[in-house]
C-alpha cells in the first residue's frame, strides 16, 4: 500500500453551531425572569442596543404570522418602531393590562424569625449586657427551620465565656415564641413543644424521647408492648404529634415572596381557547439613534466597524426573540389544541402526549419543542402550570384507548382517601379495581405511583 501526501478538493455536508444559533437556541430555553437578566446582560455589552421599560402586555400572534416557511418580518421596520416608539406596528395585537400587579400586594415589613427574637429579649430586664450579646449569637446561628446550629462548647471558645453561661441562654432562647425555637434537632423541639402544652402528655414525652423512629415507622405493636398501653393509645399519641410544628420557624418569611411569572396565558373566549404570550416581562428592545447616526457619517476606520458589528449583534438579538415568540406560540397553541379536553374536563381529561406528536404537528424539532416548553409556566382558566405538566405517557386501555398516567394517579388517590382507614386498600385490590374500569396496569406500577404520590403502603395506613 503506497501512502503520501497531496492536495484534494471535497464536498461535505457540516452543522456548523455559530454564535448565533446558540444565541437563538438558549434565548428560546430562557424562562421570562431569565430571559430578563440576559437582556439586560446584553445592554450592558452592547452599546448600540437600548432597552425600554413597557408596560404589561401580552401579544397574540396572528395565525398567518405563525407560519414557519416563511415570517416574513422586515427587521429594519421593526428596529425602527421600536426606536421611534410608533405603536401602529409594534403593537399589533397587543391588549394591555395596567390595572393588576401582584408586587403592589406584597408587603414591605414581612417579620423574620430573627426580628421577632430580638424584639422579645430586648424586652428583657433581667438579664445583663453579656447575656443579651450571647443571645443574640445564638439567635444568629439559627437555620431556616429554627434549629440551633452551634454547640455550647463552640460558642463558649468564641464568646470567651463558660458552657454553663452558654447553657444558660440556650434555655432562655428556647423558651421564647415561637415555641421550639432553639432546639438541636427534631426530638428536642416536639419535647419542647409537648412541654409547653398545658395538657401535657407524659406518654407522647417518653414515646417521642425514645421511640420516635417506631413511631414514625408505624410500630405501634412494639411500642404499646414496651408501656403496657392499647394500640388505641399509641395512635393517639401520633394524631397529637401531627399538631406539633416540626420547624418552628416556618411561619416567618425570609425576604420578598418568589412569583411565578407565566411565559404564556391561555384564556378561554367563547368555545375557543386564545393564546397570549406575555411580553410584559420583557423591555422593548431599541438601536440606540445616537450610534446609528454615527455610523452613517463616519468614515471607514476601525470605530465604524466596530459599531457595524455590534448594530449587527443586537438586530440578530432582535430577530432572536421575535422567532422566540413565534415558536412559544406556536407551541402552546398545538399543545391547547391537543389537550382541549384538560381544558374542558380537568386532569380526568389529559390525554396521553410526547414532544414528537407537537413537533409533528408544528413541523420542528423534538429537541426545539424541548427547549420551548424548558421553565416555562402557562396561566389557564384551571390553574398555573409548567408547560412539561402536559406531557405525559400513557398507560394502555382494553377499548384500545390509553390513560394518562396523571388521571391514573388521582383515580388512585381518589380511592385511597375513600377508603375505610380501618381496612386500607391493598396495591392488589386497587390493581383489580382500574383493572376492571378498563386501565392496563401492574401491582408494580401501583405501588410506583403510590410512592411519588407521598402515600404510604396499606399497612401504614391502617388505623386501629
Amino acid at each position: 500500500m503506497q501512502m503520501g501526501f497531496g492536495l484534494y478538493q471535497q464536498q461535505t455536508l457540516k452543522l456548523v453551531m455559530t454564535p448565533e444559533l446558540r444565541q437563538a437556541i438558549t434565548i428560546l430555553q430562557y424562562s421570562a425572569v431569565d430571559l430578563l437578566d440576559f437582556l439586560h446582560q446584553q445592554a450592558n455589552e452592547n452599546p448600540v442596543l437600548d432597552l425600554t421599560e413597557k408596560d404589561r402586555e401580552f401579544i397574540v400572534e396572528p395565525a398567518q404570522k405563525v407560519e414557519v416557511a416563511k415570517p416574513e418580518i422586515d427587521w429594519q421596520e421593526y428596529a425602527r418602531v421600536r426606536a421611534t416608539g410608533d405603536e401602529t406596528y409594534a403593537s399589533r395585537g397587543v391588549r394591555t393590562d395596567r390595572d393588576y400587579d401582584p408586587l403592589d400586594f406584597v408587603s414591605a415589613n414581612e417579620t423574620t424569625l430573627e426580628s421577632h427574637l430580638l424584639e422579645q429579649i430586648a424586652m428583657m430586664k433581667n438579664i445583663s449586657q453579656l447575656q443579651h450579646r450571647i443571645l443574640k449569637f445564638l439567635i444568629g446561628n439559627l437555620n431556616e427551620n429554627g434549629f440551633l446550629m452551634i454547640s455550647n462548647e463552640e460558642a463558649a471558645e468564641i464568646l470567651f465565656v463558660t458552657e454553663e453561661e452558654i447553657r444558660a441562654m440556650v434555655g432562655v432562647l428556647q423558651s421564647l415564641d415561637p415555641v421550639g425555637v432553639g432546639a438541636r434537632n427534631l426530638v428536642e423541639c416536639l419535647l419542647l413543644q409537648i412541654q409547653a402544652d398545658p395538657y401535657y402528655s407524659t406518654l407522647a414525652y417518653t414515646i417521642v424521647e425514645n421511640h420516635l423512629e417506631d413511631l414514625a415507622e408505624k410500630r405501634y405493636q412494639k411500642i404499646a408492648g414496651v408501656y403496657g398501653v392499647t394500640l388505641q393509645e399509641v395512635q393517639e399519641v401520633a394524631d397529637y404529634l401531627r399538631t406539633l410544628n416540626p420547624r418552628p420557624a416556618s411561619g416567618f418569611g425570609g425576604g420578598t415572596p418568589r412569583y411565578i411569572v407565566p411565559d404564556v396565558t391561555v384564556e378561554k373566549v367563547g368555545n375557543d381557547y386564545i393564546v397570549l404570550v406575555n411580553e410584559g416581562m420583557t423591555p422593548n428592545l431599541t438601536i440606540n439613534r445616537f450610534y446609528k447616526q454615527m455610523l452613517q457619517e463616519s468614515q471607514a476606520d476601525s470605530a465604524q466597524r466596530y459599531i457595524q458589528d455590534k448594530l449587527n449583534s443586537a438586530m440578530w438579538l432582535i430577530k432572536s426573540m421575535e422567532q422566540r415568540r413565534i415558536t412559544l406560540y406556536k407551541v402552546t397553541q398545538a399543545i391547547v389544541d391537543q389537550q382541549k379536553d384538560f381544558f374542558e374536563q380537568g386532569v380526568t381529561g389529559l390525554k396521553p402526549m410526547t414532544l414528537r406528536d407537537i413537533a409533528e404537528k408544528v413541523e420542528l424539532h423534538e429537541s426545539t419543542i424541548s427547549r420551548a416548553t424548558s421553565n416555562k409556566y402557562v396561566q389557564t382558566p384551571r390553574g398555573l402550570f409548567e408547560l412539561k405538566y402536559f406531557f405525559t405517557t400513557g398507560l394502555g386501555r382494553s377499548d384500545g384507548e390509553s390513560a394518562s398516567v396523571l388521571t391514573v394517579k388521582k383515580k388512585l388517590k381518589e380511592m385511597i382517601d375513600a377508603e375505610d382507614k380501618k381496612k386500607p386498600l391493598s396495591d392488589q385490590k386497587i390493581m383489580d379495581t382500574l383493572v376492571k374500569e378498563g386501565i392496563e396496569i401492574s401491582r408494580r406500577t401501583i405501588a410506583k405511583y403510590r410512592e411519588e404520590l407521598g402515600i404510604a403502603a396499606s399497612s401504614k395506613r391502617k388505623r386501629f
